[in-house]
């Protein structure tokens, strides 16, 4: 039988820790995914491409063909990944720090 819960242990919001740990590694996984299709997959796309588009953020390199169509583009369920771990991220980080400095008063 485990002793009931201090009031210094309860208040901790490790749950909300956990998450939005869980979701920056998630958001820098993703972020790293795009990176290495960015700039070691297609390192040689400048190269052969006439229409190039770069994006930064995140990090992608594509070529434009002709009729529309994108080589080189990033998946976009890892764009989707890698946007909404940032905003889960941000979120969940700003309401334990919200959490933390409310309690201390």
């Amino acid at each position: 039988m485990t002793p009931p819960a201090t009031n210094t242990e309860a208040v901790r919001p490790t749950a909300l820790w956990g998450v939005s740990l869980a979701s920056l590694c998630v958001f820098l996984l993703s972020w790293a995914l795009c990176w290495v299709n960015a700039y070691v997959v297609n390192d040689d796309l400048p190269n052969a491409c006439g229409d190039l588009r770069r994006q930064s953020f995140p990090p992608e390199v594509a070529c434009v063909s002709a009729d529309g169509t994108l080589t080189g583009a990033n998946a976009g369920w890892i764009e989707a990944l890698f946007f909404a771990s940032l905003v889960v991220f941000v979120l969940l980080a700003s309401m334990v720090l919200a959490l933390a400095s409310v309690r201390r008063k």
